[in-house]
């Protein structure tokens, strides 16, 4: 259940990227501040919404560099995700920080990928905490799914994208709204 004191900065996330969309821009923030470290106390992220993240906490957040007009130099050369991908030293502190956050029982920081939400080969923003989370390698959701289920949505709708089929903005929009129906409402299976 969604706890009234997140309605707020959830309704404020996604109208911010549904109006950055619909602009046909990308939806992105500047740098947030550091964040302070975590203990599994300070739990401020629900794992409710597993398979997906929290919107209070992870909204997404795309790279400024990758529009439409760009893809052809930026996503869809082969190499760029590589070229973009920040340093596990980075991304294990985070997913450390982020795992207490999500209040995770299993701290093992192995059980989780730390996620970019919106994937750099669809345009997400390489070091953003707000792209990034600690989504779990085992089983979640209803239906079970793990990180390799969406890493499989991922591919294929960056592969539509580069073949032209859909546009960036509503392969990221399908993405940050539930990757799980990614797929299906854009049409492509």
């Amino acid at each position: 259940m969604l706890r009234s004191h997140r309605l707020a900065p959830t309704v404020a996330a996604v109208v911010l990227t549904a109006a950055a969309f619909a602009a046909g821009g990308t939806a992105h923030a500047a740098a947030p501040a550091p964040h302070a470290p975590s203990t599994a106390l300070d739990q401020t992220c629900s794992q409710a919404y597993l398979p997906l993240p929290d919107l209070a906490c992870t909204p997404g957040a795309t790279n400024p560099d990758v529009t439409q007009a760009t893809i052809d130099d930026t996503i869809c050369v082969p190499g760029y995700s590589t070229s973009i991908r920040p340093p596990s030293s980075y991304t294990t502190k985070l997913k450390i920080q982020q795992i207490a956050e999500y209040g995770y029982t299993d701290t093992d920081t192995s059980s989780y990928e730390e996620d970019h939400f919106i994937p750099l080969s669809l345009g997400g923003h390489p070091t953003d905490p707000r792209n990034l989370w600690p989504q779990p390698q085992y089983p979640t959701g209803p239906n079970g799914q793990t990180a390799r289920d969406k890493d499989t949505v991922e591919y294929k709708l960056y592969k539509a994208v580069c073949n032209h089929q859909v546009d960036l903005v509503p392969a990221q929009q399908a993405i940050v709204t539930d990757w799980t129906t990614a797929l299906s409402v854009l049409g492509l299976g």
